[in-house]
């Protein structure tokens, strides 16, 4: 029986048909992990269903142990009330006699006790899930700050949050979204910081999702929440680091939680947000806007390097005296464009090697693509010198981009405008770049432009975009997220 099809079924008095129901529901006997024990605790029948892996032996087998010692005259009228008022000791239990919630709960960890001749049942929130330790995560390491990351369980997410900002007006909103899969989500938010429509926007949008699961988690719920299928720039960001979450809460940004991920929604993003690094907080102001500017160069190489030398190879009139050096001494047996096309592809294939690569054997198997591949693909003429370097660079500046999402954004523009510059030369490049800038202009995220603060123009935040401002001057939220308390520090 789907669940679908127990929408208002009810307990009834009688232990054995409840019974019957629920181990049907739950195919008990053959599922070997969902587990039904038949209990007699004081004269009384009872049914225990959990899954087993979900439920903390421990807690289950001290709550059994002392109902073992009850006598049946404590249980005489109204077991089920004294029960949970006075003999189970755990705190978090609850009642409920909705059958479809009985079969999510224990689905979902928490264990189910039925009683007979009582129309409720009692479920023990004694759950606990395989998962990690909070570790550094691998894609936003910093050389001085805290080493723990956010893991695939719920709960301990939110947890690391929570030792960040004690706040009690952090809310964290609890949903599941998913027919079959019953996904646990949060949202989190400052409940007297974000802007209420903001929130209630998102909340909106989840709970219209129809679905039957979410096995990419978060990944799903982002093509339902922004459906800019093909626009390749992120709409939101994503984080492993809980600092780099509490940050974003404070600021009056609404977080995502997905149980089973790691990452973090950040929602709203501006293009401006993919940019930044925890690391340039870490280190001295004027230190951490050197860092930006790096990588703002990186960045910026990494998309228009390669577009701006083929573009001056097809025609080297664009070429001062002084740079004619750039020029290659040999084009080689294949066009300069087809060389980019095939060395992107290779770029592309070494990056998917490297995550299916064992860590022991990475970096023999990037001597091999560097060293071996590289220096036979010169020598027999299928690369020239130049393409090697100018690729290697892009490629390079393609990996400090902070965002990896951001990050294959730009190499699928990168390869765009090498494409039109191939098609239509020095006007297919002026074509292209506008065409990249109104995609940019046009693009939102949650109704907020995707440009700011460049476009609608706001000098002051601007500034704090291109230089790292001081923490103490910083005392004003972004005003793209309308906050309701725009003043960061106490008393401005």
């Amino acid at each position: 029986m789907a669940v679908n099809q127990l929408e208002g079924k009810k307990l009834t008095k009688h232990l054995d048909e409840n019974v019957k129901l629920i181990n049907e529901i739950l195919g008990v006997g053959k599922s070997f992990d969902v587990i039904h024990r038949e209990l007699h605790y004081a004269g009384l029948d009872f049914a225990l269903y959990f899954v087993d892996g979900f439920a903390k032996d421990d807690i289950m087998n001290r709550i059994m142990q002392y109902l073992g010692k009850l006598e049946h005259e404590k249980l005489v009228s109204n077991p089920v009330k004294k029960l949970l008022g006075q003999h189970i000791g755990y705190l978090e239990v609850e009642l409920t006699d909705d059958v479809k919630k009985i079969v999510t709960q224990v689905l979902s960890g928490p264990l189910a006790l039925l009683v007979e001749g009582e129309e409720k049942a009692i479920l023990i929130d004694a759950r606990t899930y395989p998962a990690r330790g909070p570790e550094e995560p691998d894609i936003e390491r910093v050389v001085r700050g805290s080493r723990d990351g956010f893991v695939e369980t719920l709960i301990f997410n939110t947890a690391l949050t929570r030792r960040r900002l004690r706040d009690p007006s952090l809310r964290m909103e609890y949903m599941q979204i998913g027919e079959r899969s019953k996904t646990d989500m949060a949202i989190a938010y400052l409940e007297d910081v974000a802007n209420p429509d903001l929130v209630e926007l998102i909340k909106k949008k989840l709970s219209n999702i129809e679905i039957d699961g979410l096995p990419m988690a978060e990944k799903t719920l982002e093509e339902y929440l922004f459906k800019n299928h093909w626009n390749p720039y992120p709409m939101v960001r994503y984080t492993e680091r809980p600092d780099v979450a509490t940050v974003h809460l404070l600021e009056g940004h609404v977080l995502i939680y997905v149980d089973t991920s790691p990452s973090v929604m950040i929602t709203p993003t501006t293009l401006f947000h993919h940019v930044q690094h925890a690391e340039e907080y870490r280190q001295k102001p004027i230190l951490g806007a050197y860092l930006r500017w790096v990588r703002f160069f990186a960045m910026i190489v990494s998309v228009f390097l390669l577009p701006l030398w083929y573009l001056v190879v097809n025609n080297p009139s664009l070429l001062s005296k002084e740079l004619q050096f750039i020029e290659p001494n040999k084009v080689g047996e294949i066009s300069i464009f087809w060389q980019f096309m095939i060395a992107e592809l290779g770029l592309d294939i070494l990056r998917m090697a490297a995550v299916h690569t064992p860590s022991a054997l990475a970096t023999a198997m990037g001597l091999i693509a560097a060293i071996v591949i590289g220096q036979m693909a010169v020598d027999v003429g299928l690369f020239t010198k130049e393409v090697i370097l100018y690729i290697s660079i892009a490629g390079i500046g393609t990996f400090a981009t902070p965002s990896y999402e951001l990050s294959l954004a730009n190499r699928v523009v990168r390869i765009g405008l090498l494409l039109i510059i191939y098609l239509f030369g020095t006007v297919g490049f002026i074509i292209g770049i506008v065409l990249w800038f109104l995609l940019l202009v046009f693009s939102k995220s949650l109704d907020t432009p995707y440009l700011w603060p460049l476009i609608p123009f706001n000098g002051k935040a601007l500034l704090d975009v291109l230089v790292r401002s001081p923490m103490p001057y910083k005392n004003k939220r972004p005003k793209i997220l309308s906050p309701d308390d725009p003043d960061r520090s106490p008393g401005t």
